[in-house]
């Protein structure tokens, strides 16, 4: 039981006045503030409380108003309760088992944490890209509510994106299920019917193409073909369209993965000068601070038959549908028609023309960020998860294999997304090669073989596909016993296409589970 009592000294003891006076000489907004910190810890509902508020007037007359917290009703948000009774039902073996950690240095980091007074919390893909990302992701953000280190200045949830200005085409909605409120703005801008089916992210969209569901393939930018899992399943899903069109800056292994009929329209590159019909434009992109810039070449597009890539699409549209529902030429024509379009549509853009013009651009904002909880409740609402029972799926566990490593990719050093610049990785000291796995060395003696020599690498699920890339160098290095790491596109082979993240569609590519096997060398005639 907390017991407090509250003195609120010249306030009246009259109801009709207290009320009247609410904001004004009766502060009564900071009553309800210091009620709520008696009550509430971490937004979460604290029944063992009472609160005595004591309401004293000029008059030496006082009255006192008790707030008992169990017998109060319709108070939202989370129970605390729901999050220590998830924590005290998890044991501490369990933990260190999952974790790959000592308990000692978990007990280190927590207390490293619990003295900090501001922490910024970043992630990447090494935890998007499993299984359990989205309740890992939760329980982070769980962490940060709780220290206050949301909406706090120095303090924050940061997610480092694996791609530039992905947030960006977010923003805009590039989403297979894009926002109602999103797809509302568009209907009544340009008066005509929004389709509200959802639409394919990557891993279904491969599927559908096998399919034949979809027979078109409109690629962006990026490499499709190596950036996916399940690389030979992907290029026979390319191969099966009736027409694949890249829109590409350079040539990828993605234009020799194609359909009956391919196109390959190069386009401009973000550092080169786009010119349109009324002059030099400049794109905008976003960051991972919620940050919006423009951004203008500075190079002589190498050929004057390259066009930009927003001069495609609109070339695109209005070959197929002609100036509806808006003129595209016209448009593409000065791209500042085309952010004021956005600007019509899409929450703070207004005066996005004159917003760019601003020195390093303009903050989107953040809800969170100003402890604005977007939620039902306007609450921030936590969201307790139980640690799985058991790390590997029912399919990798289903074969009846016991897995050898639980493999990772990663990039190297001279590698921008799949664009490798060159075979060194400063990172970790490889020199001249990219097909390595490292290991803990005493993983590699455990399992027969001795450091440097080569191995095939076998992933496991539960069906008929054999996945196997071969002639992988073992290189001891720095890793947590049972766990190994290799660089992607190579591996990618080994990402089952079936094996996504639950409640988010991601591959899981920082969790394969492997085998290693001798390997041979094949014969050849030469």
């Amino acid at each position: 039981m907390r017991t407090f009592v509250l003195r609120a000294r010249a306030a009246s003891t009259n109801s009709q006045t207290l009320m009247d006076n609410v904001g004004g000489d009766a502060h009564s907004e900071i009553l309800a503030h210091t009620l709520m910190n008696a009550i509430f810890v971490a937004q979460s509902h604290r029944p063992d409380v009472v609160v005595h508020l004591v309401l004293e007037s000029t008059q030496d007359y006082s009255r006192t108003i008790t707030f008992v917290a169990a017998e109060m009703r319709d108070i939202g948000g989370f129970h605390e309760q729901a999050l220590l009774a998830k924590v005290d039902e998890t044991s501490w073996e369990f933990i260190v088992e999952q974790s790959g950690l000592t308990l000692e240095d978990i007990e280190l980091s927590a207390r490293m944490y619990a003295r900090a007074n501001n922490v910024i919390m970043c992630w990447a893909m090494g935890i998007t890209q499993h299984r359990h990302s989205v309740p890992t992701i939760q329980e982070v953000a769980n962490l940060m509510l709780l220290r206050g280190n949301i909406g706090k200045p120095g303090a924050g949830l940061c997610p480092v994106r694996g791609h530039s200005n992905v947030q960006g085409d977010r923003t805009m909605g590039i989403n297979e299920r894009p926002p109602a409120f999103f797809l509302d703005a568009l209907e009544k801008r340009f008066q005509f019917k929004v389709p509200r089916d959802n639409g394919h992210n990557v891993v279904e969209a491969i599927h559908a193409m096998l399919e034949g569901r979809s027979k078109v393939f409109i690629g962006l930018g990026g490499n499709f073909a190596q950036a996916t899992p399940d690389s030979p399943r992907t290029f026979e899903a390319l191969r099966n369209c009736d027409l694949t069109v890249q829109i590409s800056t350079k040539l990828n292994r993605s234009h020799l993965m194609h359909g009956k009929e391919a196109l390959i329209l190069p386009c401009y590159g973000r550092t080169d000068i786009d010119i349109q019909a009324e002059g030099p434009q400049a794109v905008t992109v976003e960051d991972s601070f919620s940050m919006v810039h423009a951004s203008n070449g500075q190079l002589k597009p190498l050929s004057p038959h390259m066009r930009s890539e927003p001069a495609i699409l609109a070339g695109i549209a209005n070959a197929t549908l002609g100036k509806q529902p808006v003129d595209w030429l016209w448009l593409v024509a000065d791209y500042s028609r085309i952010r004021n379009l956005i600007a019509d549509t899409i929450p703070s853009f207004q005066d996005f023309n004159e917003k760019i013009k601003n020195p390093g651009g303009f903050y989107l904002g953040n809800a969170a960020g100003a402890r604005r909880w977007n939620t039902p409740s306007a609450r921030a609402n936590f969201k307790p998860n139980a640690l799985p029972s058991d790390l590997l799926h029912e399919s990798i566990r289903g074969t009846g294999i016991v897995p050898d490593l639980i493999m990772q990719s990663m990039r190297s050093h001279d590698q921008y997304n799949t664009t490798i610049y060159g075979l060194d990785d400063r990172y970790r000291g490889v020199k001249g090669q990219r097909d390595v796995m490292f290991l803990n060395e005493a993983d590699i003696i455990r399992l027969g073989f001795v450091p440097g020599q080569k191995a095939d690498i076998v992933s496991i699920w539960g069906d008929e596909v054999v996945r196997r890339v071969k002639g992988f160098t073992l290189l001891p290095f720095d890793i947590p016993a049972g766990q190994a790491a290799a660089y992607y596109p190579e591996v990618n082979p080994l990402v089952p296409l079936e094996s996504v993240g639950d409640g988010s569609h991601t591959p899981t590519s920082k969790f394969v589970a492997i085998k290693l096997e001798r390997h041979s060398e094949v014969a050849r005639i030469i």
